[in-house]
């Protein structure tokens, strides 16, 4: 099916991407997927994304991952003459995104008091480690340095064991998406007002955010321990040991721990007083553990998943990424798209979830090239061949 890209949700919306590496592209890449035009400024050394993780063909791979359907115009924002093309950039775009510490942006003449004084309906998004303010917003920030600060670390990991980061990015990840989630919102009230606003998404705030279950443990006063493959408030609920591997299931209220009890041949248990409520199973965990791995023990994980999803218990095997990548779902759902990008380097990515309709997926451009598209921008704008020559041989771009 060929895309009709006005019939994309975010089609005729612009975007003006300062942002870089990770937290600010996955917002910005988000709104490309669902039809915005997305020019991102780089400077002339490229963003530091293009340089780090797997490289493929000479690419990186994760650049290509988070600044797919994007422009890229290469420009140094420290050369005076910058700021001719900043400001036709400003007044162009709906939407800004920068996530430099805070104070730069207004330092590079591209912060929200002098954009939106060129473009009073300019919605700015600013994300950062801490915050605009507060004694932590000139702290720098990545996301080991999120997940040690809001206890997520803490209480990742083994019980007996040292605390352990989560293993991807969540903390940048967490903050493109409440990002993109704030633009939608702050475009909306720019309906009714014809006024923009600024953004300010912290990484940190972000990251509790997204901790609703240990959160309201500690604030009703209770303790945020790290629970390892078990779950904090449920049981029997994680990961368990089979023959050769391990298996989760998840038993949530107790129809589904006396369904887990006929499974494991002793339906018995549901009655006991031990086991009769969630709160009784959570005492009792490494009894209810104990019993669920020995009759696993004589079963491959596959086995024990299979005979669980028959009775109706929620299950699960512990499969690598690749696997899950090729599962038979996430291909008939078309979730990893491949391509060959600028150059005829592979790329891939898995592209926003939400699924509007019967509107074709997978067709978002790949990954621009470093500068690629400057001279076209610039042209868009209204800067004439003599003014873009002018510019390149200022070094502005």
């Amino acid at each position: 099916m060929t895309l009709d890209v006005e019939t994309l949700p975010l089609h005729g919306l612009k975007v003006l991407d300062f942002s870089r590496v990770l937290a600010g592209p996955f917002c910005s890449a988000m709104l490309a997927d669902a039809g915005a035009e997305v020019v991102k400024i780089e400077p002339f050394e490229g963003d530091d994304y293009r340089q780090m993780g797997l490289q493929v063909d000479g690419r990186s791979a994760n650049f290509a991952f988070v600044n797919r359907g994007k422009r890229s115009v290469r420009l140094n924002l420290k050369q005076a003459g910058a700021q001719a093309v900043i400001a036709r950039l400003a007044r162009w775009a709906d939407v800004a995104i920068e996530n430099f510490t805070p104070g730069v942006a207004d330092r590079l003449g591209i912060g929200y008091a002098t954009l939106s004084v060129l473009n009073p309906g300019l919605v700015y998004c600013s994300i950062s480690g801490f915050g605009q303010e507060g004694p932590w917003a000139k702290r720098p920030a990545y996301d080991t340095i999120i997940q040690a600060l809001s206890g997520l670390m803490d209480v990742t990991g083994a019980p007996d064991g040292e605390p352990t980061l989560v293993g991807e990015s969540v903390a940048d990840v967490a903050a493109g998406m409440f990002a993109s989630w704030g633009v939608m919102a702050a475009l909306w009230q720019r309906e009714r007002t014809g006024r923009g606003r600024h953004l300010d998404v912290p990484m940190y705030d972000c990251l509790l955010s997204m901790m609703p279950t240990l959160v309201s443990r500690v604030a009703a006063g209770a303790a945020a321990a790290r629970v390892g493959n078990r779950h904090a408030n449920s049981a029997p609920f994680g990961a368990f040991r089979a023959a050769d591997g391990l298996f989760v299931l998840a038993v949530a209220n107790n129809r589904l721990f006396a369904r887990l009890a006929q499974a494991l041949g002793t339906p018995e248990l549901a009655a006991m007083p031990a086991f009769a409520t969630n709160q009784a199973r959570k005492q009792h965990e490494a009894e209810l553990a104990a019993r669920i791995e020995a009759w696993a023990a004589t079963l491959s994980a596959g086995e024990a998943v299979r005979r669980l999803a028959e009775a109706g218990v929620p299950a699960a095997p512990v499969l690598p990424v690749a696997a899950s990548l090729d599962s038979e779902h996430a291909r008939e759902r078309g979730l990893l798209v491949q391509r060959q990008g600028a150059g005829g380097a592979r790329e891939c990515h898995v592209e926003q979830p939400v699924r509007f309709g019967a509107m074709p997926r997978g067709q978002t451009p790949a990954a621009p090239e470093l500068g690629a598209d400057t001279a076209h921008v610039l042209g868009g704008l209204g800067f004439d061949t003599a003014a873009i020559d002018a510019l390149r041989q200022q070094g502005v771009i």
